[in-house]
């Protein structure tokens, strides 16, 4: 019975089979380190950038296996997914962490007239706020709708059935902001893609998979560089932001990062379904919003 209470059991992903989109930088690529440090046998990473996908795959290149695919694209999911049941047979998680930022007004609203802020607002390009929507909401649809027949297969292999199998969707503290001067088809698509993943949750329960979300705060990555960009220090340390901004004084790191990770993915987290958790540092409680 102890072992019931042992972390090496608890937290374990040894055999575990993933895919991840946007694997190979930023949030993805801490959770991709993460999985294939702790036992994981496959991490797929897809993306765009062949160079990014490549460097990412040499952290460990026996189990970091990049795909180049575009998530925005029905044919390149199902060309990705043939791969990895040709490859593998079966996942076990897969992690819809692609997305972009979208555009932003470029103007303060408390400086400018009303006149002002509405053409600011109107010069923002149509398709950049489309292609946001596009990317964060509609290619995580595609991409679950896309792993679900191997995700079943996951749940029927043994390597590794301490879980049901599992999406994982990345969506962001901004899906429940409700601050001004910020990308407004970015908070929008992440307030759609959380919705998404607890539908998710509510659709696939009787096929045996889950889903569920990260609503993560800063970390440092290429998305969030603009908003880090004012620390002088490594924006990780403590007491590189003011309390005021963030409680926690720093961005998310590696660490906090690879500890969720390997939660959700293992039987430490095999009784979440429909949940949305948030990893801020305390950001949410020193911003207005509908959290």
């Amino acid at each position: 019975m102890t072992d019931l209470y042992q972390r090496n059991n608890l937290f374990s992903v040894d055999g575990l089979v993933a895919v991840i989109t946007g694997g190979g930088s930023g949030i993805g690529l801490m959770m991709t380190k993460a999985l294939a440090s702790n036992g994981a046998k496959k991490v797929y990473i897809v993306g765009r950038r062949k160079e990014k996908l490549e460097e990412a795959a040499s952290f460990n290149p026996s189990v970091i296996i990049p795909v180049v695919g575009d998530v925005t694209s029905k044919d390149a999911l199902k060309a990705v997914a043939s791969r990895v049941e040709s490859e593998t047979g079966y996942i076990n998680l897969l992690v819809c962490n692609s997305g972009t930022m979208g555009p932003v007004t470029g103007v303060n609203n408390r400086e400018v007239s009303i006149a002002e802020y509405a053409k600011a607002a109107m010069n923002q390009s149509w398709d950049e706020v489309t292609s946001t929507l596009n990317l964060n909401v509609a290619s995580v649809l595609f991409t679950a709708y896309a792993f679900l027949e191997l995700l079943d297969k996951g749940n029927k292999h043994p390597a590794f059935s301490k879980t049901k199998s599992q999406i994982l969707v990345t969506a962001s503290i901004a899906g429940f902001q409700k601050q001004p001067n910020q990308s407004m088809a970015y908070k929008a698509s992440k307030a759609a893609t959380i919705h998404v993943a607890k539908n998710l949750s509510s659709e696939l329960w009787p096929f045996d998979i889950r889903c569920n979300a990260l609503a993560p705060g800063l970390f440092p990555s290429e998305l969030a560089s603009s908003l880090i960009s004012d620390s002088k220090a490594d924006p990780r340390d403590e007491g590189s932001f003011d309390k005021s901004y963030i409680p926690a004084q720093r961005t998310g790191d590696e660490e906090d990062m690879a500890g969720t990770i390997l939660y959700i993915a293992s039987r430490a987290g095999a009784y979440l379904n429909g949940n949305i958790l948030v990893i801020d540092g305390g950001r949410l409680n020193v911003m207005h919003s509908t959290y």
